[in-house]
């Protein structure tokens, strides 16, 4: 059955996608389609509808340290870090496609991103891409889970990102967001689960933005220590590049993570600093 919710979460990928597609930049494009709602590939957790260009290949360094509520003990997070390193690649100017591995869970993961439309000035007034994702789990030890199989340790994501560009300043985007984890630590909760993410940027300055997402769960078992993620950050424009950073209440940096495994308390202080690094070959 897991297999099968894959397959009917791909196929619109599949059936919709565009053959006439455009690079993103920051200005007025031609035939009247609007500039990018977002500069970043991520808003701050969520993926955004920025795609990148056909043949480009972007190496990608997050970090999110540990609780910044720690204090002086773990210098304020920074002895308890993961890292997610990811390669994506323009197979064309709107489908990418990704490989990372996540020192969270020693996760490898691979991901496909298509824009299905794009938003245009007097015409349709959305853009929309589809992101999907399988992982693997490698942290699961199967001395401790007698009976471990390779398939327990296989998730998946599916989302649809809806982004709408207001103005020049301000952007704001849905993401109603299917994902399946083989495995799970809380024995209530459902393996699928749902999840309506929103977030936005506002432009401060020329290259200044502040952004923020949240992701609300809409499944998520009543005894469950998670909590749904919140982050806010800053992206910094820096010749033609974004380095983004932020505090979010989510360490994962994997879709299943960060929306399945949240652990900080904002009213606590127990919350995560990190950054978002690209290069671009």
């Amino acid at each position: 059955m897991k297999y099968i919710y894959l397959v009917i979460f791909l196929i619109p990928t599949l059936v919709f996608s565009q053959d006439d597609l455009f690079s993103e930049i920051d200005a007025e494009v031609e035939e009247d389609y609007k500039s990018a709602a977002f500069k970043g590939l991520k808003i701050v957790n969520f993926e955004s509808t920025k795609m990148i260009s056909e043949d480009e290949l972007y190496l990608i360094i997050s970090h999110r340290f540990g609780s910044i509520e720690t204090g002086f003990k773990d210098f304020f997070g920074l002895d308890q870090a993961v890292t997610r390193i990811n390669f994506l690649y323009g197979i064309t100017d709107g489908i990418n496609i990704g490989v990372s591995r996540s020192s969270f869970r020693k996760i490898y993961e691979s991901s496909l991103k298509m824009r299905l439309v794009r938003e245009k000035k007097g015409g349709f007034p959305f853009t929309i891409v589809s992101s999907s994702n399988i992982l693997i789990n490698t942290s699961l030890d199967d001395a401790i889970l007698p009976g471990l199989k390779f398939k327990n340790r296989l998730g998946y994501t599916t989302q649809l990102l809806i982004s709408k560009k207001f103005n020049k300043n301000f952007s704001l985007q849905l993401m109603p967001t299917f994902f399946h984890d083989n495995y799970v630590d809380i024995d209530e909760q459902h393996n699928s689960q749902y999840v309506v993410g929103f977030g936005g940027r506002h432009k401060l300055t020329k290259r200044l933005s502040l952004n923020f997402d949240y992701g609300l769960h809409l499944n998520r078992t009543d005894n469950s220590p998670f909590v749904n993620p919140l982050s806010v950050g800053v992206d910094i424009e820096t010749g033609g590049h974004v380095f983004q950073l932020h505090f979010t209440n989510a360490q994962p940096m994997n879709t299943n993570g960060f929306l399945g495994q949240g652990t900080g308390d904002w009213g606590k202080g127990d919350i995560f600093f990190g950054f978002n690094l690209s290069r671009v070959f």
